[in-house]
């Protein structure tokens, strides 16, 4: 990460054991974010194809989403970071649903994801995310999500 942010960033991103699970890490670009998930062979979970499971490309996705929801709200001074500490994080927003499209299977290499933010609001979001391996324009995955955006 190459941000003033970053180091925040990683403070929240840390709250979310299941991002240390799977080994999702973020790199930024000013004030743009992506999420990479590297490649391990636990992840896959369909040997024969070999594919990624189902069930971490949608975690990768969600995490992705909520992880740029915090990242647009550092961007627009919505979380102010002098501010924070260790013990006053930002509460992280919490889904209330998420739709994952599987367009293709996720080859056994690294992932990566970007959430573009439809709406966020002081009490929900709508963030659309996309998911690809080698090519952004060759999406393996898509979703959409919708939060509820928590004060405090």
């Amino acid at each position: 990460m190459t941000s003033e942010y970053a180091p925040l960033l990683e403070t929240v991103v840390a709250r979310i054991p299941y991002l240390g699970f799977l080994g999702i890490r973020f790199d930024t670009a000013g004030a743009e974010l992506t999420a990479v998930l590297p490649y391990r062979a636990d992840l896959i979970g369909n040997p024969l194809i070999p594919a990624l499971h189902g069930g971490v490309t949608a975690a990768f996705l969600e995490v992705t989403a909520i992880t740029g929801l915090v990242w647009n709200a550092l961007h627009q001074g919505r979380i102010l970071p002098a501010s924070l500490t260790a013990d006053t994080l930002p509460a992280l927003p919490k889904t209330i649903d998420i739709t994952v499209d599987y367009l293709r299977p996720g080859q056994p290499r690294d992932a990566f994801a970007r959430a573009r933010i439809n709406r966020s609001g002081r009490r929900y979001a709508s963030v659309h995310v996309e998911a690809w391996q080698e090519d952004p324009q060759r999406l393996f995955a898509q979703g959409t999500g919708h939060f509820l955006m928590r004060e405090g």
